[in-house]
């Protein structure tokens, strides 16, 4: 079915990959051939939309060491069309075949198609954003892309479980868009703290089943290259940092990079290629536990004596990753997202009798 919806890379782009030194990308990743379109071996999809920065991007890409297994990533080429149809369906049909696409598209407002693409799954899944606001203004006021989680955010979503929005500016968050997530009891995460100490973003990144990457969140003096440029944001060690603790997730399933639109600027695909990179060294270090397997977890029950209560923290043997359970209540109606990733910080908290602000919302959650 792929083949309907996507354009395979260009021959004069094929031709060139063996041309390309032993050990890069270009040696060791599969180009999808529609005549002869065997994914059985593949983990990972590159998927462009806007053929010039998606090429820009690969490119960049293909010059890269590759010590991942060959043909485990797959590069299936471009969207034939940037629209709805297309890219629900492509997202869809890897998803369903346990393949996590890559998409990497100009246009921010993409960014809500890749969640609508879960509608068919008809389960409720979490989103994480990284960008520097939040993309929910109304659609009769503001442009598209200042208006892609509208549909998704108010009202919510009937499959939004959650929502971590990572990276945002407070001068870029209207006071009445900020009430009305801490109210859906989201999780939050300012720029300035999360650059402060960028494990803060872990947890939220870990609880993702999809993300949503916006190079808005980059300074512009770091990314030219991108739509909406900012003076202050994200370094592109930073971004990538990001990047590898989101492929380290056994939760999430599919990343979007959106809002590269300036296929000219060299620098800022080569940035977009890193940020690959390293979601792909996240993506193939992962280690198998929750919700993968419960195997190898501890449980740690915390007293809070003066509220007569208690709360339950699991840590895996395997990474030495912390969870929060929600109240035994929710588990049967919640599945998979009845554990709540946190760090040994929020444990030792715990103890003192003190939860982080994230962990009470996320209590108040499953209230």
């Amino acid at each position: 079915m792929l083949h309907h919806w996507i354009r395979p890379l260009p021959k004069t782009l094929r031709e060139r990959l063996p041309t390309l030194p032993e050990g890069t990308f270009g040696r060791n990743i599969q180009v999808f051939d529609p005549k002869d379109a065997d994914l059985s071996q593949v983990k990972v999809a590159l998927l462009g939309v806007g053929d010039a920065p998606a090429r820009a991007v690969r490119e960049a890409l293909y010059r890269m060491a590759c010590p991942f297994a060959p043909r485990a990533v797959a590069d299936l080429g471009n969207l034939r069309r940037s629209e709805a149809a297309s890219m629900r369906a492509v997202v869809f049909e890897l998803v369903s075949a346990n393949i996590l696409p890559i998409v990497v598209a100009a246009a921010d407002e993409l960014a809500r198609l890749q969640f609508l693409a879960y509608e068919e799954t008809k389960s409720a899944v979490s989103l994480v954003v990284v960008d520097e606001q939040v993309r929910m203004g109304d659609a009769s006021l503001f442009s598209p892309e200042q208006c892609v989680y509208t549909p998704l955010l108010r009202p919510r979503h009937r499959l939004l479980f959650h929502l971590g929005l990572i990276g945002y500016q407070v001068h870029q968050l209207p006071e009445a868009w900020a009430t009305y997530l801490e109210d859906q009891h989201f999780d939050m995460l300012r720029l300035g703290k999360s650059r402060a100490a960028l494990e803060e973003a872990e947890p939220i990144l870990r609880d993702a089943d999809l993300l949503c990457f916006h190079l808005a969140a980059l300074k512009a003096a770091e990314a030219p290259g991108v739509l909406s440029p900012s003076p202050s944001g994200y370094t592109w060690e930073e971004a990538c940092q990001l990047c590898r603790y989101a492929g380290m997730s056994e939760k999430l399933t599919s990343v979007g990079i959106y809002g590269f639109a300036r296929e000219e600027c060299l620098l800022t695909a080569q940035g977009v290629a890193q940020m690959v990179w390293y979601f792909l060294d996240g993506f193939f270090h992962r280690k198998g536990d929750f919700p993968l397997s419960n195997d190898g977890m501890k449980e740690y029950v915390v007293d809070f004596p003066s509220m007569n209560f208690q709360i339950t923290f699991w840590k895996s043997a395997r990474t030495g990753r912390w969870w929060l359970q929600a109240p035994s209540a929710s588990v049967a109606n919640y599945g998979r997202h009845y554990l709540v990733p946190c760090s040994w910080q929020d444990y030792q908290a715990a103890c003192r009798e003190e939860l982080p602000e994230r962990l009470m919302q996320a209590l108040r959650r499953f209230a």
